[in-house]
């Protein structure tokens, strides 16, 4: 639960994810088009995969990250412009992204996309699909290219020192065994079944006490389906709870001294550092780096009270972790009862 696991070389990826985050951003804060920030955070999470693999790996992998982002922030500007200022838009959203959360599953497991799931994929077209004032499309998309676009400059970056380049070698094309493909589409199915009940209570949650971000409670959801056992992966959701507590708290902090929208951006690459460095050795404390990167990058788009935002933030959280945890507990509950059940 609380082991740091052993280096590999993190601080690499750690630095181009933390690079591939950062020149977007304060480009577009240094241009004040702020209300573009969300669609070059979402595509920038193409820094992401390919993590350590070789280079002509690596950069398939982008490609195929990057080419699905991309349709899926299409897809979630226009939601927004289709369906927003509808009574029922709030339930399209969570329908919309219970589809896009058990869609993204199955490829990124055919694919065999490291980080597996889609919780990237859950929070870049929720998030996007609710802001209310969406810039230009062609504007928005042109920004998300272009991120993707550096992403995999800077995942190729490397090949300049004759050192760190790895043997140009065609990827051999994917062949899938049929319990892999039994399996992505399991997998598929438990994303569907805990983004939607996630979504689904806090939504309802959220009508009855007055607060928002039900995504979030989707995101959370979706932490533990990802793990080597069904141990490991309830304690990735209770970690997610605690990790996102101490995030807040220094998130608290960070907002208490009122950074500039530069300052803003910087703070964002320095968690977007921390997060890389750690993701694989500690989720908690990744969880407190992830906590303000996500945010922050909030409140640069978006006028929202602080203090709402965090209260929110914890409470999707605990919703979406329980809801995870419940749905990775189920099948062995199931059989469980089976079992005492006469016949």
């Amino acid at each position: 639960m609380f082991r740091i696991g052993p280096g590999n070389k993190d601080h690499h990826p750690a630095v181009r994810c933390a690079v591939g985050v950062f020149l977007p951003l304060i480009t577009l804060v240094l241009f004040g088009r702020l209300d573009l920030v969300v669609f070059a955070s979402f595509a920038a999470f193409t820094n992401i995969y390919g993590r350590n693999e070789p280079h002509s790996h690596r950069f398939r992998s982008q490609l195929r990250a990057g080419s699905l982002l991309l349709g899926i922030i299409l897809l979630a500007t226009l939601t927004a412009r289709i369906g927003q200022g509808s009574d029922a838009y709030v339930w399209i959203l969570t329908l919309g992204t219970t589809l896009v959360a058990a869609f993204c599953s199955v490829v990124t497991a055919l694919w065999r996309l490291r980080p597996a799931g889609s919780l990237f994929h859950i929070f870049a077209f929720a998030a996007i699909a609710s802001v209310p004032q969406q810039p230009p499309l062609w504007e928005g998309m042109l920004a998300a290219v272009l991120t993707a676009v550096l992403a995999l400059l800077i995942g190729m970056s490397a090949r300049v020192v004759p050192s760190h380049r790895t043997p140009w070698k065609r990827p051999a094309a994917d062949r899938l065994l049929p319990q892999e493909v039994r399996a992505a589409w399991l997998e598929g199915l438990g994303y569907f079944v805990a983004a939607g009940l996630a979504g689904t209570l806090a939504t309802l949650a959220g009508q009855w006490l007055g607060f928002g971000h039900g995504y979030w409670a989707m995101v959370a959801a979706v932490v533990p389906l990802v793990g080597r056992s069904t141990r490991h992966r309830v304690q990735r959701g209770i970690q997610r709870i605690v990790g996102t507590l101490l995030g807040l708290l220094v998130l608290a902090g960070i907002l208490w001294l009122g950074p500039a929208p530069w300052q803003m951006v910087l703070v964002i690459a320095v968690c977007q550092f921390g997060a890389e460095l750690f993701i694989a050795r500690q989720y908690l404390v990744a969880q407190i780096f992830v906590t303000p990167l996500a945010l922050i990058s909030t409140l640069l788009v978006a006028n929202v009270p602080p203090g709402l935002l965090l209260r929110d933030r914890i409470v999707e959280t605990v919703i979406g972790a329980a809801v995870g945890v419940a749905v990775v507990l189920a099948p062995a509950a199931w059989s469980r009862v089976r079992e005492l059940v006469p016949r």
